[in-house]
């Protein structure tokens, strides 16, 4: 059985490497997208935004799906698409040809995410320690070598189609043979427990009965994520801009600080879990909430260049560790429902991801690009009054004292 795990672990590391590159081979490439469709300056933030919202509505539907269907073949189906939903952005001429792609690539990257982080949470639980943070750094590597490959595909002026068909070619495949081996956690493993069975008992019976105390409980970790993502696409929207134009770099070095940034986030997410093992999950968060923010403040106040730099840096070993341990505390709180509970979490990945760059931007246009760094600084240093939520069991009492595993019960008995 030890086997299956490791089988079903490594099979899911691989999905969200995979997905990392096709995600950063799409956005890396906007400019040559934009070039080869016509789509001009006024329509592109359309496009961009549907993305997004379809994927939200992705998310949303796959709450719904994974009633019926297990979250592997979900997932085994929607990567297929996103993959193939890529290497039809890269074949087409046409605008309306353009936006069915994107259609595709928004509604199954949603379902794709969804069911990425369903697996994960429910192997984590099953393994009995911290692994989130492991799948979501293969996610930045695959994130670095996609941006690598669009930056060879810039370089030698290769056609979008020329650049995506050999990505296609080999994660396509892999992806279906490694999907022969997805966990769907302790039942699917044959490793659910009585204790298990009887969480998910009452949670199924009280499915409905106190929706405002299940909002209460889930609200908290939806403001984190919304808070990470305002700043990770704070991030990757605005570096290259803001070393360029606000601290005067070179165009070539200005394209430095995002690879810095995904470096870092690698690095953090290799060692975290060993972070939260070590210090728990409430220590983590908290720290990296703190050194993200203190990321941004240096990049605010940076006197050029290089110091801007280093910002970056503190922004990717800081904000890497919010988003996974914002879905592992869902599966906490909700044990009984937590791929309903992640589905619905996921949602705010994009909610932070719309907000994030028009935010910036708007600030940077009517009052200046250093002052707006300090709102996403802000935010994210509002997740420091949510970090108790990320306790194993938080106090919900209100008395101080934190209880028994056991109480978990009373919890998913609430439903989703």
């Amino acid at each position: 059985m030890t086997d299956v795990l490791r089988r079903g672990r490594a099979s899911l590391a691989f999905s969200f490497f995979a997905q990392g590159a096709t995600f950063a081979l799409l956005v890396t490439r906007i400019p040559a997208i934009q070039d080869r469709y016509g789509v001009s300056d006024a329509l592109l933030p359309a496009f961009l935004a549907a993305v997004p919202i379809l994927a939200g509505v992705g998310s949303v539907t796959t709450e719904q799906l994974v009633k019926r269907i297990r979250p592997s073949r979900l997932l085994r189906w929607s990567q297929p698409v996103v993959l193939l939903a890529l290497l039809g952005v890269g074949s087409g001429d046409r605008l309306v040809e353009l936006a069915v792609a994107l259609g595709a690539f928004g509604l199954a990257v949603g379902a794709l995410d969804a069911s990425m982080n369903m697996l994960g949470v429910s192997l984590q639980r099953t393994y009995g320690r911290s692994i989130m943070l492991g799948f979501h750094a293969t996610y930045s590597l695959g994130g670095i070598v996609g941006a690598s490959l669009a930056w060879v595909g810039a370089h030698w002026h290769l056609s979008l189609f020329v650049s995506y068909l050999p990505v296609v070619l080999v994660l396509l495949p892999a992806a279906f043979v490694g999907s022969r081996w997805y966990v769907d956690g302790g039942a699917a493993s044959g490793l659910e427990t009585d204790a298990d069975a009887g969480v998910d008992a009452e949670a199924g019976k009280g499915q409905g009965e106190s929706g405002a105390l299940v909002f209460r409980l889930l609200l908290p970790l939806c403001l984190v994520m919304t808070f990470a993502y305002i700043g990770d696409s704070t991030v990757s929207n605005w570096s290259a801009k803001y070393l360029q134009d606000v601290l005067g770099s070179s165009e070539q070095l200005a394209t430095v600080p995002y690879n810095v940034y995904m470096v870092m986030t690698l690095v953090g997410r290799a060692v975290g879990d060993f972070g939260v093992r070590r210090f728990g999950a409430v220590a983590v968060v908290r720290l990296g909430a703190v050194v993200a923010a203190l990321g941004f403040a240096v990049v605010a106040v940076a006197p050029g260049a290089w110091v801007g730099m280093l910002g970056f840096t503190l922004l990717g070993l800081g904000l890497c560790v919010l988003v996974p341990q914002t879905f592992a505390a869902a599966g906490r709180l909700f044990p009984g429902a937590s791929d309903a509970a992640i589905a619905r979490l996921n949602i705010f990945n994009y909610v932070g991801f719309l907000i994030g760059s028009p935010l910036v931007g708007a600030l940077g246009d009517a009052w200046n690009y250093r002052g707006a760094m300090l709102v996403p600084m802000v935010l994210v240093l509002a997740t420091l009054g949510y970090a108790r939520s990320f306790a194993p069991e938080p106090d919900r009492y209100g008395d101080g004292h934190e209880r028994p595993r056991t109480a978990d019960v009373g919890r998913g008995s609430n439903g989703l």
